[in-house]
């Protein structure tokens, strides 16, 4: 082993270990690693930043892109609408719902199209009186499933077709993906709708109930000589800091003033709206030295809750101008909706207090869901996670505001405005015109769908700032930043020197066993790590094999594809997995009940597929 394989396999090592720690992103990790195969000479300065340049890179943001295009346009709503049977059984039910997401992550981001379905799934699961997990998981793993069909499906098919095209001179087409990705998907869908039954936990649900948190939210009359009169609503919480406690609202005259300013100060006579832990109750109104209304007394958190959500507020502040937004049409509508946070989340790991939710948006969290255990973190402190489910209140068109800017998907209601028919067409049109200049062969899926983008952006199905935000950057940059890192493999020589090792010891030099090793391998450290990386990791391994062996490296990078597509045993495999946490109930342990006997479907029927479609 030369010095150079030596150091690209530490640096190698080290990032497949930050990648399973999790502590850091993927993207920082994966540019820590390209900076260190700079340093190392293992990969040249002027050549660090060309993976930022290349076509899999450019197609994954511009897809992303066409994407939001049809999630905001109404689109998807539409297919949805027309696609799903209203009146039929269940089966009927889920197998519509997970096959339409299977097809539209064909053609879509596999994250938006479980993020637009999510609120159909939950309110399929109330309908049959089921845990909404056992509808959320099957269309998760059945999003996962059908993003393996085409070439845009899923960022490792671009890899895979990257690495292809390096060797080969040309790329995988649009549909070369679809025969073995269709059985794949099909024969994971059967199993998936026939076994989820029985193989998702159902003794915990999420969504709605997970929101019964033990809390009571109730009104508290300030007296005269309350120790909470005159003072500012900041001294009024510093008083039960250690409580479980917040201030949601004061109700000053009958004029409820929502999600209030710490600054506002508090007078005899306002009722304060608490929400407060059982066992705190007590301690915060001895605190504060009021007494509950009678009125509220008794009221637990969810009937509170639907009666704030019927609730209009006068929610005017004659003092300073604080308080909640009202909209434009004079509407005071305070409403509560349930929203799950999405992977990559603008509000990833900050809290209420950080984001100022009160005072910059007019917004109050009232609770959070994770793992389907209520956190024992103070609500305003709470730092959030993706997956995490939140219960917020605020007028609807704050929320929806909020939710679009922030990364949030709404789950139990769908409160965002859809825009005009005609968007919703052009911007149909233009995803299709755009697969149908990448399928044909009319242009390179790269300068294709960024023709796409452009017609997007001048027709404002997009608006210019939003295309910006559409795109997943931490994925460009982990793409970007992996490119040169695989480049560095090849080069060295050490993807030949591990495909030496895996034929030798585990495929005893046998085609067939190697195949299947590659494909049980990606599979495994899909699992683990980001599908993307590990598509870029073992690109140079399969195609190290083929040449060992002496055959032919399509069906060994399809294998990869297949593999790296394939996540269902633990929520961070991928991110719609990540994204049902929350609404499911969920824990780490949950998955692989249904996803190990999957993955072993994927096995049995890919590889048989695999030397037929690409024999080798």
């Amino acid at each position: 082993m030369t010095l150079d394989q030596g150091l690209i396999l530490l640096i190698l090592a080290c990032a497949m270990g930050l990648f399973l720690w999790g502590r850091l992103r993927h993207d920082i990790v994966a540019l820590c690693a390209l900076m260190a195969c700079v340093l190392a000479g293992l990969v040249e300065p002027a050549t660090a930043f060309a993976g930022f340049g290349h076509p899999a890179v450019i197609t994954v943001a511009c897809v992303l892109v066409l994407s939001k295009g049809l999630q905001t346009s109404g689109a998807v709503d539409v297919i949805a609408r027309h696609a799903l049977p209203s009146g039929a059984g269940l089966l009927v039910s889920m197998g519509s719902l997970v096959a339409l997401g299977a097809v539209l992550s064909g053609f879509m981001n596999n994250v938006g199209a479980m993020a637009l379905l999510m609120p159909v799934a939950v309110r399929l699961a109330g309908r049959f009186d089921m845990a909404p997990g056992q509808v959320l998981m099957p269309l998760a793993f059945g999003t996962i499933l059908g993003g393996m069909t085409t070439l845009i499906g899923t960022p490792p098919n671009l890899i895979v077709s990257g690495f292809r095209a390096d060797l080969a001179g040309e790329g995988f087409a649009m549909f070369d993906f679809t025969p073995v990705g269709l059985a794949v998907a099909g024969a994971g869908l059967v199993f998936v709708l026939l076994a989820a039954r029985w193989l998702v936990p159902a003794n915990r649900s999420g969504g709605e109930d997970e929101f019964t948190t033990g809390a009571y939210m109730t009104e508290a009359r300030v007296g005269a000589k309350s120790r909470a009169a005159g003072l500012t609503l900041r001294q009024v919480e510093d008083l039960f800091e250690d409580a479980d406690a917040q201030v949601l609202a004061i109700i000053r005259k009958d004029v409820r003033i929502t999600a209030p300013h710490r600054r506002r100060k508090v007078l005899a006579g306002d009722i304060l709206v608490l929400e407060a832990d059982v066992e705190d109750l007590p301690d915060v109104l001895s605190a504060l030295g009021v007494k509950l209304e009678e009125r509220g007394a008794s009221t637990p958190a969810r009937a509170e809750a639907r009666d704030t959500a019927s609730t209009r507020s006068k929610a005017r502040d004659s003092e300073d101008g604080e308080g909640a937004r009202t909209r434009d049409d004079g509407s005071d509508e305070i409403v509560l909706r349930e929203f799950v946070v999405l992977p990559e989340a603008l509000m990833t790991g900050r809290s209420a207090r950080d984001l100022h939710l009160r005072t910059r948006f007019g917004i109050n969290l009232l609770a959070v869901s994770r793992d389907g255990q209520r956190s024992r973190a103070r609500l305003r402190t709470m730092k959030i996670r993706a997956g995490d489910l939140l219960l917020l209140e605020g007028a609807p068109e704050a929320l929806a505001d909020f939710a679009s800017d922030m990364g949030l998907a709404p789950l139990a209601e769908r409160e965002l405005r859809v825009p005009e028919p005609r968007k919703a067409i052009i911007a149909s049109v233009i995803m299709a015109g755009a697969v149908g200049g990448a399928a044909f062969g009319l242009l390179p899926a790269a300068i294709s769908f960024a023709m796409g983008v452009a017609a997007s952006m001048i027709t404002a199905t997009v608006p210019p700032r939003t295309a910006y935000q559409a795109i997943d950057w931490p994925v460009v940059v982990l793409l970007a930043a992996l490119i040169p890192v695989a480049g560095a493999m090849e080069t060295t020589g050490v993807a030949g020197l591990i495909a030496d090792g895996l034929i030798g010891t585990v495929a005893m030099g046998n085609a067939i066993l190697a195949l299947a090793a590659i494909l049980i391998v990606t599979m495994f450290l899909s699992d683990l790590m980001n599908n993307a990386a590990t598509a870029a990791v073992m690109c140079p391994v399969a195609i190290g094999a083929a040449a060992v062996l002496g055959v032919n490296a399509d069906a060994f990078l399809m294998a990869v594809a297949i593999g790296a597509s394939c996540a269902f045993l633990t929520p961070i495999g991928h991110q719609n997995n990540t994204l049902i946490l929350g609404p499911g109930g969920f824990r780490f342990g949950d998955y692989w009940r249904l996803g190990l006997p999957l993955e072993a479907v994927v096995v049995a029927v890919s590889l048989p597929m695999l030397l037929w479609i690409w024999p080798l």
